[in-house]
C-alpha cells in the first residue's frame, strides 16, 4: 500500500500501477461525472419537456372553455404533441443518448479500471481523502466501519 493509498482494502493501488495510471483513471472517472450529470439534465429537460406539454393541453382546453376555438385548435393541431426534433419526442432522445453515447462511456471507463487497477473504483480520490482528513480525528474516519457507535 502507498502512503496516499486509503487503508480500507477496498481503495488501494494494486502492486506495480503507477501514480500516472491513478491520475489518468481519475481525469477518465471525473469525465464520466460529467457526462452523468449531462445525464441527468437531459433527464429534466425531458420531464419538464413532457409538463410544458400537458399544460399546453390544459391552456388548450381553456381557450376553448373562453370560447376561442379556433385559436385553441391552431395550437393544438400544431403544438401539442409535438417533435421536439424531427421524428423524436425527449423520451427518444434519451434512448438515444443513453444507448449511443451515455452507456459506451460507461463501458470504456469501467473497462480501462479493470484492465489497467483490477477494477478498483476512485482511486485518485481515495489518495486524494488520505491526503486531506485528519487520521485519528472525528468525522475524519478511513470507512463506516471505523466510525465510533
Amino acid at each position: 500500500m502507498g502512503d496516499t493509498d486509503l487503508p480500507d482494502g477496498e481503495h488501494t493501488t494494486p502492486p506495480g500501477v503507477s501514480d500516472a495510471t491513478v491520475e489518468a483513471l481519475g481525469a477518465l472517472s471525473e469525465a464520466l461525472e460529467t457526462v452523468e450529470r449531462a445525464r441527468g439534465h437531459l433527464y429534466t429537460f425531458h420531464q419538464l419537456t413532457g409538463e410544458a406539454d400537458l399544460a399546453l393541453g390544459a391552456a388548450v382546453d381553456q381557450l376553448r372553455e373562453a370560447g376561442h376555438d379556433d385559436v385553441a385548435q391552431r395550437i393544438a393541431d400544431d403544438l401539442v404533441g409535438r417533435n421536439v426534433l424531427p421524428g423524436r419526442w425527449t423520451f427518444q432522445i434519451v434512448e438515444d443518448y443513453d444507448d449511443g453515447y451515455w452507456q459506451v462511456f460507461r463501458d470504456h471507463e469501467r473497462r480501462a479500471r479493470e484492465e489497467l487497477v483490477g477494477g478498483v473504483r476512485h482511486l485518485a480520490e481515495a489518495r486524494m481523502k488520505q491526503d486531506r482528513r485528519t487520521p485519528g480525528r472525528p468525522g475524519h474516519e478511513v470507512s463506516p466501519a471505523d466510525v465510533e457507535p
